[in-house]
C-alpha cells in the first residue's frame, strides 16, 4: 500500500494561509530630502541620500526618438538612484552604484542594433550593488543626459553620427507610450513616433550572466565562488537539440549518460560521477533516469559542478547536479508553431503560446505543446511523444504573484540499451544491429507534474522575498524487453534475459524561503534560510525469464522467454525534512564570502512484499556545509575558492551485523577563475577541483555475500568554459577537460585503480554560429561545431575501453521578419562511436540530417 505523507500534507495546507505580507515587513521607508535632479551625466552622489540596501530596478526597456534612445530603468525610487559613469573605446558605461536589477526571468538586458550608430545596449548587476549600463557606438561613444519620470530614470542617449554634426539635446519623451505592440523590424534614426522594446532578460544570447541554482537567489555568476554553466535555449535552437542529454556536450566536465533503454531522459556524468536520479526542475527533484522530458518547456539548463547537498540535499550526486529551468508566461504576447523532419522518419510539431490573460496584465499565461514521432538508425526502434504544458502567473498583490505549471508527457518506445561491455567484438558489429527481440521490446511511461509558486516582495525597497512553493511528480509505466547482458567465450554469441518492470513513482515538495539584502556597517549581507519537507516513493515490480542467446554476426530473431518470475515486488522512499541558511556577504566591494550549512533529518525505508524478513527502515541525519571565497581585483577578473560536502543515503541492505548503511559522504575543494574579455561579450570558467567520495560499498572480506563501507573514489581535474559573443552576430561555446575519476580504495585489488565508467581523461568541444548582420545576406548564418572525448572505460569493472572519436556538426539558417528555417546536419562524416550507460554499450547515431521551421505571429 502506498504511503501517505501526512506531515507533508498538512504543513502544506497550513502553508497555504501564510500572510504574504508580513506586518513587521510592511512599515513605511523613512522620509528622505527630495530636490531637484541634476541633468548633468556625472550626477552627484550627495544628491541622494544612500539607502541601507540597493534599490530594485523591476524593468528595463528602450524607446527612441529622433535623435537616438532612452534607456529606461524602472523603479518607483528613480529620484534615488547613483549615476557616475566612465567611457571605453566607442562603449559608454553608466555604473548605478546603488541598485539591483530584478527582472522577472533572468537579471540581464540585452538589446543589439536598437538604433542606427548604437550596436548594442546591455544592463546588468556588475555586483550586489552596482548595474552596470553599456551602450556601444558604432564609430565612436554615446552621450547621454540623465531625466527622471514616474516610470523610472531615464538615460537619453544620442550616438555619434559620422555623416550628421553633434545631434541636440533630446526633448523629454511623451508621458504616454506604446505597450502592446513590438516591432519586428529595427528602428532606423528617420522614426519620428516612439517605439517601445520590451525585452525580458538577454535576447539571442549564448551568455547568461545570472543563475540561481548554485546559491537559489538572485546574484551575477562572476559573484559565486563556483562553476556553474548555463545553457539557454538559444543554443538548443541552434543546435536543434532534441534529446536534453545532448548538452552535456557543451559543458566542460559532463558527458551524456544513455538511459534506461532508449528513455528520453536526462542523464549525465558531472566530473567522474553518474546523476542518474539526482536531476533537478525548476529546482525540485525530478526522477531524471526513468522520467521523459521533452525540450519544448525548457527555457534553459543551468549545471552547477561539485556536491550540492547545502541547498538540495541528500541524493545529489558528488559531481554536480542540473537543473532544468522551464519557460514562464510574458506580459507581451507570443505565438510561435514549429516542424522539424529529419532522417529516420523524424517527425516534430511544437506549438508556444504566451500572453496576458487580462487587460491590465494581472493575469498571464503560456501554453507549451509537442508531439514527436520517430524511427531509429538502430533496428526495430522507435518512439512515439506527447508533451503539454500549460503555465498560468497571477498578480495576486502589488508585489505578489502566484504561478500554477503543469506537465504531462507521454512516452512510447521500443526498449534497446545496446550492446554489452564485457567484449570489444561489439565494435566489429553493424551499429544499427539489435540484440534484442523485435517482438517484445515495449514501454511507455506517463508523467504528470503539478508545481506551485508563490512569491512575495516586502520591507524596506522590497529587499526581503517570501516563497513559498509545492511540487507533485508522478510517472508510472512499464517497460519490457530483451537484454544482451554479455558476449559469450565464444565471441560470435550473446546471453541473453528477458526483463520486465512496472513501476509507480511518486515526488512531494514543500519549500519556504526567505531572502533578504541588509548592510552591517561597511558590510553587505544577502541571506537564504529555507525550509524543505519532501517525501518519495517507488513501488514496482520486476520480472525475469530466461530466452536463447543469439549470434551477434548472423542473428535469427524469434525466440520467446521461458521461466517468467518475479524477482522483486516492493516499495522503498522515504521522508526528508531540511533546514538551510545560507549568506553572501560582500566584506568589500571586490571580495565576497559565502557560507552556508543545511541539516537533513532522512527516514528512508525498503520494503519487500515478498520477503518481510529483508525490510529495513533506517534514520540519518547530516550537516552540509558550504564555504566560499571571491576576490574581484578588477571588474573582469574574479578569483574563486571553495569547499563543500554532499551526502547520500544507502536506502538497501544491511552489513553483517544485520546494521544499516551509513550515508555516503563526498567532499570537494576547488579553485577557479572566471574572466570577460571583450568588453563583457566573452566569458571564460578556468577551475581546478579535487573530489573523494567515502563509504562506499566493497566487499566484505569477512564474507562476500556482504558488504562493508570501506571504499573509496576520487575524481580530479581541470576544466575551462568559454562562452559568449566574439563579434556582433559570432557567438561561440567552447569546452575542454582533463578529469581523473578512479577506485581509490576497495577491499577487492582487482577494483583498485580502475577507471569510473564512461569518463575520459580528455574530453573537449566548440559551437560556434555566425549570422551576417547587413547587407543582401543580412539574417543568414551559419554553424559548426565539434566534440571530442578520449577513451573511456564501459563499465565498473573495467572490462573494455570505448574507443575516442571526433564528431562534426554543422548548420544553416535563415530568419527573416517572422519566421526562421534551419538544417542541422548531425555527425557530418558519419564517425562511428559510442556512448556509455555505465553496464552498457550504447551506439551512436550516424550522419543525421535535421530540417526545421517556425513561424512567430
Amino acid at each position: 500500500m502506498r504511503r501517505q505523507p501526512q506531515l507533508l500534507m498538512g504543513l502544506w495546507l497550513a502553508g497555504i494561509v501564510v500572510t504574504v505580507q508580513p506586518a513587521w515587513g510592511s512599515g513605511n521607508p523613512p522620509l528622505s530630502e527630495s530636490g531637484s535632479i541634476s541633468t548633468n551625466p556625472q550626477r552627484l552622489l550627495s544628491q541622494a541620500s544612500t539607502p541601507q540596501s540597493p534599490i530594485l530596478v523591476n524593468g528595463v526597456r528602450i524607446d527612441t526618438t529622433n535623435q537616438g534612445i532612452e534607456v529606461i530603468l524602472e523603479t518607483k525610487q528613480g529620484e534615488k538612484l547613483q549615476v557616475v559613469n566612465s567611457n571605453s573605446g566607442n562603449s559608454l558605461i553608466a555604473e548605478i552604484t546603488n541598485a539591483q536589477l530584478s527582472l522577472p526571468s533572468g537579471n540581464t538586458f540585452r538589446q543589439e542594433n536598437p538604433f542606427a550608430g548604437i550596436t548594442e545596449v546591455t544592463v546588468i548587476n556588475q555586483d550586489s550593488n552596482t548595474i552596470r549600463i553599456t551602450v556601444t557606438g558604432e564609430v565612436g561613444t554615446p552621450t547621454y543626459e540623465l531625466f527622471d519620470s514616474d516610470a523610472g530614470l531615464i538615460l537619453s542617449v544620442t550616438p555619434v553620427s559620422p555623416s550628421a554634426s553633434q545631434p541636440e539635446t533630446p526633448q523629454q519623451p511623451p508621458e504616454e507610450k506604446p505597450t502592446t505592440e513590438t516591432p519586428t523590424s529595427q528602428p532606423t534614426a528617420e522614426t519620428d513616433t516612439p517605439i517601445e522594446l520590451v525585452v525580458t532578460g538577454e535576447q539571442d544570447s549564448y551568455r547568461v550572466r545570472e543563475a540561481t541554482t548554485g546559491t537559489k537567489i538572485e546574484v551575477p555568476l562572476r559573484d559565486v565562488p563556483a562553476s556553474i554553466q548555463v545553457i539557454p535555449k538559444e543554443i538548443i535552437r541552434d543546435r536543434q537539440v532534441v534529446r536534453l542529454n545532448e548538452l552535456a556536450e557543451n559543458v566542460s566536465g559532463v558527458r551524456p549518460q544513455s538511459t534506461l533503454g532508449g528513455l528520453a531522459s536526462q542523464g549525465y556524468f558531472i566530473r567522474g560521477f553518474a546523476t542518474g536520479f539526482e536531476n533537478l526542475r525548476d529546482g525540485f527533484k525530478d526522477f531524471g533516469f526513468t522520467s521523459p522530458r521533452d525540450v519544448a518547456g525548457v527555457e534553459r539548463v543551468e549545471f552547477l559542478k561539485g556536491p550540492a547537498s547545502v541547498l538540495y540535499g541528500s541524493a545529489t550526486s558528488p559531481g554536480g547536479i542540473v537543473n532544468t529551468i522551464t519557460k514562464k508566461p510574458l506580459s507581451e504576447p507570443f505565438y510561435q508553431i514549429g516542424g522539424t523532419f529529419g532522417s529516420y522518419d523524424f517527425y516534430r510539431g511544437t506549438i508556444d503560446l504566451t500572453g496576458p490573460l487580462t487587460e491590465n496584465r494581472a493575469a498571464l499565461y503560456r501554453l507549451n505543446v509537442a508531439y514527436e514521432n520517430a524511427n531509429s538508425f538502430r533496428d526495430f526502434v522507435e518512439n512515439e511523444s506527447t508533451f503539454i504544458n500549460p503555465v498560468v502567473s497571477l498578480k495576486v498583490g502589488e508585489n505578489t504573484d502566484l504561478t500554477f505549471a503543469y506537465e504531462y508527457q507521454k512516452y512510447n518506445y521500443v526498449f534497446d540499451r545496446g550492446f554489452p561491455s564485457n567484449n570489444t567484438v561489439i565494435f566489429d558489429l553493424p551499429i544499427n544491429r539489435s540484440l534484442d527481440e523485435p517482438n517484445l521490446q515495449d514501454s511507455e511511461y506517463k508523467s504528470n507534474n503539478f508545481t506551485y509558486v508563490l512569491e512575495s516582495r516586502f520591507g524596506y525597497n522590497n529587499n526581503w522575498k517570501f516563497r513559498q512553493a509545492f511540487n507533485v511528480l508522478s510517472v508510472n509505466g512499464a517497460s519490457q524487453g530483451v537484454q544482451p547482458d554479455s558476449i559469450n567465450e565464444d565471441g560470435q554469441t550473446a546471453r541473453r534475459r528477458f526483463r520486465r518492470s512496472e513501476s509507480d513513482q511518486t515526488n512531494l515538495a514543500f519549500q519556504n524561503e526567505i531572502s533578504g539584502k541588509f548592510n552591517i556597517g561597511s558590510i553587505s549581507h544577502n541571506v537564504l534560510v529555507g525550509l524543505e519537507l519532501t517525501s518519495n516513493q517507488f513501488q514496482s515490480n520486476f520480472f525475469r525469464g530466461n530466452i536463447a542467446d543469439l549470434n551477434i554476426f548472423n542473428p535469427v530473431y524469434g525466440a520467446q522467454p521461458e521461466l517468467i518470475r518475479r524477482t522483486y515486488a516492493g516499495e522503498y522512499g522515504g521522508e526528508n525534512v531540511a533546514f538551510y541558511l545560507q549568506d553572501l556577504i560582500e566584506i568589500t566591494p571586490n571580495l565576497k564570502l559565502l557560507a552556508g550549512g543545511r541539516f537533513d533529518w532522512v527516514n528512508s525505508y525498503d520494503r519487500y512484499e515478498d520477503d518481510p524478513d529483508f525490510n529495513t527502515r533506517n534514520s540519518d541525519s547530516e550537516f552540509s556545509p558550504r564555504l566560499g571565497i571571491v576576490y574581484q581585483p578588477t571588474d573582469t577578473t574574479s578569483i574563486y575558492a571553495s569547499w563543500t560536502n554532499a551526502f547520500n543515503p544507502q536506502t538497501f541492505g544491511r552489513n553483517r551485523n544485520n546494521e544499516p548503511f551509513k550515508p555516503e559522504t563526498s567532499e570537494q575543494f576547488e579553485i577557479g577563475i572566471k574572466q570577460d574579455f571583450l568588453d563583457n561579450r566573452l566569458s571564460a570558467t578556468l577551475a581546478f577541483f579535487d573530489i573523494t567520495k567515502n563509504n562506499v560499498l566493497t566487499p566484505d572480506p569477512v564474507d562476500s555475500d556482504f558488504s562493508v563501507q570501506t571504499g573509496e573514489q576520487r575524481s580530479r581535474g581541470v576544466e575551462l568554459d568559454v562562452v559568449g559573443e566574439i563579434s556582433p552576430g559570432w557567438k561561440i561555446i567552447a569546452t575542454y577537460a582533463y578529469t581523473d575519476a578512479y577506485v581509490s580504495k576497495d577491499n577487492n585489488s582487482d577494483l583498485l585503480n580502475d577507471r569510473l565508467a564512461g569518463v575520459p581523461y580528455h574530453g573537449a568541444s566548440l559551437w560556434s554560429t555566425y549570422e551576417f548582420q547587413k547587407g543582401n545576406l543580412q539574417g543568414l548564418g551559419l554553424g559548426l561545431g565539434l566534440v571530442y572525448a578520449g577513451e573511456r572505460e564501459a563499465s565498473l569493472p573495467n572490462q573494455i575501453q570505448i574507443p575516442s572519436y571526433l564528431r562534426t556538426d554543422a548548420s544553416i539558417f535563415y530568419k527573416q521578419n517572422n519566421w526562421r528555417a534551419a538544417v542541422n546536419i548531425k555527425n557530418m562524416f558519419d564517425t562511428k562511436y559510442y556512448e556509455s550507460q555505465g553496464f552498457f554499450v550504447v551506439p551512436a547515431a550516424p550522419f543525421t540530417v535535421l530540417g526545421t521551421i517556425s513561424f512567430e505571429f
